[in-house]
């Protein structure tokens, strides 16, 4: 299947993937500008970063009960709710009022992130194709775009309070579009009999952490790393975010490609060996120029990891548990944001930006051996248990 087919079938929840990554986008790239306005340290201003992963994993648990609830709406719901967040981080100018205003945001958006998530799953069983990797491209194309947006706006001097308010005008315009039926799925005799999918959850839980930790400590710490570490200017600094996005959705795009061609599992390791590869190179950086490159290679590697460790759960769990078990593997990814600012903040304090970058290069080949271990699980079949996924 073409990308312009699967983006054409999974259109509302790739609206909604869209404006997730509008956000983040604009946050990454205004982050050198909020650390000097809140005049932390490293260590402290990680540790503030971990109010957004405060919301987002307890949005997790909450995002099942939301999704039965509204049912149709939930899309358009978490639209709104994230567009109404997002405007207050950048009002904040204290520490804890701006932990706390993450904390809101987190919440919207990890309600929003299992619904879309779940969503796309639904439609990749409903057509038989993989969808993911598609959808999460289009997050990637929209984070580019907002940090592209963002080195315009902070050359010119603007604050990011009226740039959050804009995105979210374009955010709510979409609102109407997300619309989006949802097919119940009753337990058969099969699901009701089966064990409770606790080891697919933990283990794709793990392979998604590895990448969302990957990409935190990018999408918080890379444009820190251009301007203070290669002396890098405002618009220089935030390009390290548009680079990431760029090439992680150039990278999804072309994982919706390979996964009709090899399997998951592949996939994930070759993706794992790559963007080690471009931590390395971004982390001993002499120029921005370079760093630039390192980013890119790590933005093509790393930005199919997490969709396909969402995609295997998909396949391994009952029907009418996959909402449960997509949200519940997202905690577990999600809780990277905890760790990844905390642990880039105390190691950049204690050895530099360089040394911390090159953690998240051995951090992403633990996904190697973690995809070996799905390889032998089995896929869901209403019958019983089938065969693992293909190495």
């Amino acid at each position: 299947m073409s990308i312009l087919n699967a983006l054409f079938l999974s259109r509302r929840p790739a609206a909604a993937f869209v404006v997730v990554g509008m956000f983040w986008g604009c946050f990454a790239a205004y982050v050198p500008h909020i650390k000097a306005t809140l005049e932390v340290s490293d260590a402290m201003f990680g540790t503030l970063l971990l109010g957004s992963a405060t919301g987002l994993v307890s949005s997790m648990w909450l995002a099942p009960i939301m999704d039965r609830w509204l049912g149709a709406r939930a899309l358009q719901v978490g639209v709104a709710f994230l567009a109404a967040a997002w405007l207050v981080p950048g009002l904040m100018s204290t520490p804890l009022a701006f932990a706390a205003s993450l904390a809101l945001v987190g919440l919207a958006s990890g309600l929003l992130d299992v619904i879309m998530n779940a969503r796309v799953s639904m439609l990749e069983t409903t057509h038989e194709t993989p969808l993911m990797n598609a959808n999460h491209a289009m997050f990637s194309v929209a984070y580019g775009a907002a940090a592209l947006v963002v080195a315009f706006t902070r050359e010119a001097g603007l604050p990011p309070a009226p740039v959050f308010a804009g995105f979210a005008v374009l955010s709510c315009l979409i609102v109407s579009f997300v619309w989006m039926e949802v097919t119940d799925v009753a337990p058969d005799a099969d699901s009701v009999n089966a064990r409770y999918p606790l080891w697919p959850i933990v283990i794709c839980g793990a392979v998604v952490l590895v990448a969302f930790m990957s990409e935190a400590t990018v999408e918080a710490w890379s444009a820190l790393h251009l301007e203070r570490t290669l002396h890098g200017g405002a618009a220089e600094g935030a390009l390290g975010p548009v680079m990431l996005g760029l090439t992680m959705a150039i990278g999804r795009f072309s994982g919706q490609a390979v996964a009709a061609r090899w399997s998951e599992i592949t996939v994930v390791i070759v993706a794992a060996i790559v963007s080690a590869c471009g931590a390395v190179i971004a982390a001993f950086a002499p120029v921005p120029l370079v760093a630039y490159l390192g980013f890119g290679i790590l933005g093509l590697g790393v930005s199919v990891i997490g969709p396909m460790g969402l995609a295997l759960v998909g396949q391994l769990v009952a029907p009418h548990l996959r909402t449960e078990a997509i949200g519940r593997t997202a905690v577990i990814g999600f809780s990277g944001f905890f760790f990844a600012p905390v642990l880039m903040g105390v190691v950049s304090d204690a050895f530099g930006l360089r040394m911390a970058f090159a953690g998240v290069a051995l951090l992403l080949l633990s996904a190697v051996p973690l995809a070996l271990l799905i390889a032998k699980l089995p896929k869901w079949h209403k019958k019983g248990a089938g065969k693992a996924p293909t190495p």
